[in-house]
């Protein structure tokens, strides 16, 4: 019978693909049936400490969106279930422990302090069961980087890249693996939540947004096919990343990214292949140069754990720091006393998508000029952006609020960032010179 089946699972997170996941791959190479799980953990979408739901409809659409076309691509690609719930993963997996016997569990390596704790939970619930960890998400993995331990990681990032481009090669994409026996499929109807399930506002699209796309592996693969192939845009990168409109100043890949639907390993692969076919230039390493700060803040959170969560950051500054609520409201709604901030602001609020000059400048009007807990402004982007990922933004709010990995400082001149970047106001118009054209 088939309650009586041993199975493996795999426990997607943030590894939301098919291709190129090394998690399936050694799933795949053991003789047991495969199960996938996924759970809308409802701590997700509860408000935190700082006032905010930690994550809101932009992001949640984008993985709605980006766990149907997992659910979809793991059934005919792989033959492979992908159960779905909207509850607390230690309470579905024993539950579905009951029901199917596990013998492995397969995951992707996480170790911020949340999702360990969570991990820790299911792993008291199913002590039985092997739990076969993998680091999936890096362009340079862990165990080729040139350091003894995460703790000699160089504080400043041109002497992490300059020493980790000399010794490292990028591992190649896993391959995808032949399907499992169609009588594998299990017979256990789950639904993927809509936004309303999780309290969530239902999207209105902005005719303005720089970011008019869809979550999901097919998604991620039809805009590299765009942004590389159609266009050739990716030969332009360098000049035109620090664009402010439209969909194509930058890869945008970053929301694909953050959650997995894509790898780093697989963009980097197809940029060498552009390379080869098309044009390497400066552009073309460029796009790879933000791969490595992706990585970057990946390895300064192994480093420092929760370090990058605190006030006073890695540097373990005691700065002053305020914490006013009606300065918070000016700034979320885009009523400071700078153009470029609002706009930027205004853009967030309509679309949940800011490009990365624009992020720059409003955390350091927030953390330089205002001098507000940076931590609030950290938390604001967690629950907006569609493309958060944990490491990145808090190592880039650390950064730029001067408690991070900055050997500088720096502090951002916003009338003059304004002035170079945004010469003619179109940008400043566009999100604060009318109302906002929905379609």
């Amino acid at each position: 019978m088939r309650e009586k089946q041993t199975y493996n699972v795999i426990w997607f997170r943030n590894d939301l693909r098919v291709f190129d996941n090394y998690s399936i791959e050694k799933a795949c190479k053991e003789n047991h049936p495969i199960l996938a799980v996924y759970c809308f953990d409802p701590r997700h979408f509860e408000t935190t400490k700082f006032g905010f739901k930690k994550t809101e409809k932009y992001k949640a659409q984008f993985l709605i969106e980006t766990v149907q076309n997992l659910q979809k691509n793991l059934k005919e690609k792989l033959n492979i279930s992908l159960l779905v719930f909207y509850d607390y993963p230690e309470s579905v997996f024993p539950k579905l422990s009951e029901k199917y016997h596990f013998q492995q569990l397969f995951l992707q390596k996480e170790w911020t302090q949340e999702e360990v704790e969570v991990q820790k939970n299911v792993h008291y619930h199913l002590p039985e069961v092997e739990f076969i960890e993998t680091y999936d998400q890096f362009l340079f993995h862990p165990e080729d980087i040139p350091y003894e331990s995460f703790q000699n990681i160089p504080e400043v990032y041109t002497q992490f890249r300059k020493k980790a481009e000399y010794h490292v090669n990028v591992r190649p994409p896993a391959n995808l693996p032949q399907p499992q026996p169609e009588e594998y499929l299990v017979e256990h109807t789950t639904q993927v939540p809509k936004l309303k399930d999780l309290g969530l506002e239902e999207v209105e699209k902005d005719s303005r947004s720089a970011f008019p796309f869809h979550g999901g592996e097919e998604e991620a693969d039809r805009r590299i096919q765009h942004y590389f192939w159609d266009t050739c845009k990716l030969q332009h990168y360098k000049e035109t990343r620090n664009g402010l409109l439209g969909p194509d100043y930058s890869s945008k890949l970053s929301a694909w990214l953050a959650n997995g639907s894509i790898s780093a390993r697989k963009i980097y692969w197809e940029v060498k292949k552009f390379e080869k076919q098309v044009v390497k230039n400066d552009s073309t390493y460029w796009l790879i140069f933000e791969l490595i700060w992706r990585d970057y803040f990946k390895y300064i959170s192994l480093k420092h754990g929760n370090k990058i969560f605190q006030l006073g950051g890695i540097l373990k500054k005691d700065l002053d720091w305020n914490q006013d609520e009606e300065t918070l409201q000016n700034w979320i709604n885009g009523e400071t006393e700078e153009p470029f901030v609002n706009a930027n602001m205004k853009e967030i609020a309509a679309t949940g998508f800011m490009s990365n000059r624009g992020r720059q400048n409003i955390n350091s009007f927030w953390a330089k000029e205002l001098k507000q807990d940076w931590r609030i402004g950290a938390a604001y982007l967690e629950s907006m952006l569609i493309d958060y990922d944990v490491h990145s933004n808090w190592g880039n709010w650390m950064y730029n609020s001067g408690v991070g990995n900055d050997p500088r400082d720096r502090k951002f001149n916003i009338q003059s960032q304004a002035k170079r970047y945004d010469p003619d106001q179109k940008y400043q118009q566009t999100w604060l010179g009318g109302q906002k054209e929905l379609f």
